[in-house]
């Protein structure tokens, strides 16, 4: 329901970005492309976010040790085994993809594998697999393909539709401006409005599937630490809100409109989670 309710906030938003660069043309353009694009990114949205980083799939062959942390993991949360990607990246970050469990994957950024122990990168990988049981996953992927389509669209849009109305006549380029602005916002406001939560709720079931919640708020003071001295290379805001953590936590402007909660809040959840566990 939430999926459903997102494409159709999408398409709507489409289609008044069509309205406006178009008239009645233009939105109508923009219906057929939402309802196309709708079931497109249903099917393919998670191919298009792993093929952005360039990820590598690995197995238990090429990456014994990521590997069988991810089927350890699996296995306990009885899930079927995910695909397992590698992002080469020298920004430690992970995230997962997919429509439903059965086509699931996740990917770890290599600077994560070598930056945590064994616990922490369990941490880590628990609170992805959650993201997969709780089915998190096709909300977030949908999200992401659609806020980057809209962005690019909205950006576009006075070369498109040049920027007239229906008689003709230039409109105001302050107004075309504002449009092209807003357009991508709105798309942002609404992967927050489907991601704050879902990570609080990842924390806590991923602390249980590992055993160890200090292991993974060890694990997110480290990976804040690296995100808010350098932005994670070939990042993007329509993808930012599926990383465990904001790949842009350094800069301020985007830090406004962040799709994640603060870091130390979810750290003294998952450290008062380890402590009522050793009760």
């Amino acid at each position: 329901m939430k999926t459903a309710m997102l494409m159709a906030l999408m398409t709507m938003l489409l289609m008044a970005i069509g309205d406006y660069f178009g008239g009645l043309q233009g939105m109508t353009i923009m219906l057929v492309f939402g309802v196309v694009m709708n079931f497109f990114t249903y099917w393919n949205s998670d191919k298009m976010v792993l093929a952005h980083y360039r990820a590598q799939e690995v197995n238990a062959r090429t990456a014994p040790r990521l590997y069988a942390i991810v089927k350890r993991l699996a296995d306990r949360a009885k899930l079927p085994m995910p695909k397992v990607y590698v992002i080469d990246s020298p920004v430690p970050n992970a995230f997962a993809t997919g429509r439903n469990p059965e086509h699931a994957a996740v990917a770890v950024n290599t600077a994560l594998a070598d930056l945590l122990d064994e616990e922490e990168l369990a941490g880590v990988l628990a609170h992805e697999l959650s993201h997969v049981k709780h089915r998190d996953i096709l909300i977030s992927t949908v999200a992401a393909s659609m806020a980057g389509a809209i962005s690019t669209i909205a950006q576009w849009g006075m070369f498109l539709g040049g920027g007239r109305d229906e008689n003709g006549e230039s409109r105001n380029p302050f107004a075309t401006i504002l449009v092209m602005l807003l357009a991508p916002l709105a798309a942002a406001l609404i992967q927050m409005a489907v991601s704050r939560s879902r990570e609080y709720m990842a924390d806590k079931s991923g602390g249980e599937l590992c055993g160890n919640p200090n292991a993974l708020a060890d694990a997110l003071l480290k990976i804040e630490a690296f995100a808010r001295r350098r932005v994670m290379p070939g990042a993007t805001e329509a993808t930012a809100h599926m990383f465990i953590i904001n790949p842009f936590s350094g800069v301020n402007l985007k830090q406004l409109f962040s799709t994640h909660p603060p870091t130390e809040e979810r750290v003294r959840l998952l450290r008062e989670q380890a402590r009522n566990m050793r009760r």
